[in-house]
């Protein structure tokens, strides 16, 4: 091969003379979108500012030239990072796939793009948290975990960059971050609505983990919802757990130990409440027709699991694109003394099969 030759990665020939192939520039798209240079730069920076004809021109040349971002030179010049990451509880955790896919795809929209982190690696320490913030790694941070230790939250709260951090799904209660999540309370009151109406009158519910912004928000209209109905609520009858699949098979081995069984189980979440019926059916316990068991969230494998399970359903995309929409109204400044500082989503009762009449006797 001659020291001419250039490689064309398109079609993977060489071709013996040929120039080397030119990189697009700001001035190439301009030329081919038909517009100014400061047009196509605030397009692509800031594509909300200006009219759709003017994106779908730019995009159109942008596709057309080959044009790549230099997103280095972008960032140093607008001093932001152009990123926003998402802290989880638990990384392995499906439920929160969905409001990560919300999130990513408003961002994207923006021009962003999304990191993801545990805050298992932060618990100790407030100042690691921040130094997301302060590193310039990312512009915002949205955070689904309300079990933070207090000299973190302390530490959030004394950041420069405070009023860039939002919580989502969780949140920490006094803390002034805003916060995007479901009507708890409101699905919890319309799972024992349901159990009642098919007749149950012995209900358990097993928790989320202690401490948990969610697991006390359920828990209390769990208590609040069995005493408006005027049922019996025995102390065993609300069972310890948290939001892993393990929760739930211990808290099946805690209700088949108990004497007077409750014909019906509300769980906190539909991990808890899928290992509790699988623990069941080891023992050769039935779902429904030996007793009902709910769940809380509605994550995919729900309606897939056998018996399809009957849960509550929380809109996890539209959590996520609620939370990166109102963080990207801080980031661009755009908050005033008005803006939202805390969003409910609704939630709806999805019954399937888990759920039937109380056995007879």
């Amino acid at each position: 091969m001659s020291r001419n030759t250039v490689i064309d990665y398109k079609t993977k020939t060489a071709t013996a003379g040929a120039r080397p192939l030119k990189t697009s520039t700001l001035q190439d798209v301009a030329r081919v979108a038909g517009v100014s240079t400061a047009t196509v730069s605030r397009t692509l920076s800031h594509p909300d500012v200006v009219s759709e004809s003017t994106r779908k021109r730019v995009s159109a040349a942008v596709q057309k030239t080959g044009y790549r971002i230099n997103r280095a030179a972008r960032n140093l010049r607008t001093q932001r990072s152009h990123s926003v990451i998402a802290l989880l509880p638990d990384l392995a955790n499906p439920f929160f796939s969905n409001i990560l896919e919300g999130i990513s795809r408003t961002l994207a929209d923006k021009g962003y793009s999304m990191l993801v982190a545990s805050t298992r690696q932060v618990h100790d320490s407030g100042d690691r948290l921040i130094d997301y913030l302060d590193d310039a790694r990312a512009d915002g941070m949205i955070i689904l975990d309300g079990q933070l230790a207090p000299d973190v939250v302390a530490s959030l709260e004394g950041s420069p960059h405070s009023n860039r951090i939002l919580f989502a799904c969780e949140w920490v209660a006094d803390a002034p971050f805003p916060s995007v999540r479901c009507e708890n309370r409101r699905g919890t009151a319309a799972a024992i609505d349901h159990l009642v109406a098919l007749g149950h009158r012995k209900i358990a519910h097993v928790t989320g983990p202690q401490g948990n912004v969610l697991t006390t928000a359920r828990k209390d209209a769990f208590v609040e919802a069995v005493g408006r109905h005027g049922l019996a609520l025995p102390p065993e009858w609300i069972i310890d757990g948290d939001f892993s699949l393990q929760a739930g098979c211990d808290a099946a081995r805690q209700w088949m130990a108990i004497v007077d069984r409750p014909t019906a189980v509300f769980c906190a979440s539909d991990q808890i409440a899928m290992a509790f019926i699988a623990e069941l059916a080891r023992h050769d316990i039935r779902v429904p027709q030996d007793v009902s068991v709910m769940g809380f969230d509605d994550i995919d494998l729900a309606e897939q699991f056998i018996p399809p399970l009957t849960t509550i359903r929380q809109d996890r995309i539209i959590i996520g694109e609620t939370a990166a929409t109102m963080l990207l109204e801080r980031i661009a400044g755009q908050v005033t003394s008005e803006a939202r500082q805390e969003a409910v989503i609704p939630v709806s009762l999805i019954a399937r099969k888990s759920t039937g009449a109380p056995p007879e006797g």
